[in-house]
């Protein structure tokens, strides 16, 4: 699961910088140095634009920003945590379906990469773009993924926290004394 969400997330940044380089790739066969068109054979130059107003800066990492990606490396970090513990117990138990413990220093870097490509789209989905259309709309939507993700991530933590071995038992003890 954790690649399909890796290559959402890679699709979601590519889609993007393919839109503009396609868009820039139009804008240079229309015009070469500001020559618009030819006019009785004589090049015409284009007026110059209307002065514009300094854009206004848009601050990206901001208190929503910090609240709502910590909150989804929490709760990350709590599925991360939890499930972990559910396969060390099991592994110890002699569970079948668990052939091997995987060392937390590969998980750990695994989950981190995962958690910094979730971190660079909101990052861009947040960030103006002027080449996009509808920028604004989108804009708003940052914060849509990192927090359904996070209610993913908390349901799944605790229901790794509420497991149960068998026959009800909670601890290894009470699962030796119902055998």
């Amino acid at each position: 699961m954790p690649s399909v969400r890796l290559l959402t997330l890679l699709l979601i940044v590519t889609l993007p910088a393919m839109a503009q380089t396609d868009k820039l790739q139009s804008r240079s066969s229309e015009t070469i140095d500001g020559i618009s068109g030819v006019e009785g054979g004589a090049a015409v130059a284009s007026l110059p634009s209307a002065p514009t107003p300094e854009p206004v800066a848009h601050r990206v990492i901001d208190k929503k920003f910090i609240f709502v990606m910590s909150a989804l490396g929490a709760t990350e970090s709590i599925r991360f945590t939890s499930r972990k513990l559910v396969l060390d117990n099991e592994f110890a138990a002699g569970a079948p379906w668990v052939t091997h413990v995987t060392p937390n220093q590969n998980l750990v870097a695994k989950y981190g990469a995962l958690y910094a490509a979730e971190l660079l789209v909101a990052y861009e989905m947040k960030k103006p773009h002027s080449w996009l259309p509808g920028d604004r709309a989108f804009r708003k939507l940052w914060w849509a993924y990192p927090a359904a993700m996070a209610t993913v991530h908390l349901k799944n933590g605790i229901g790794n926290i509420r497991t149960q071995g068998p026959g009800g038992c909670t601890s290894i003890q009470c699962a030796m004394q119902t055998q």
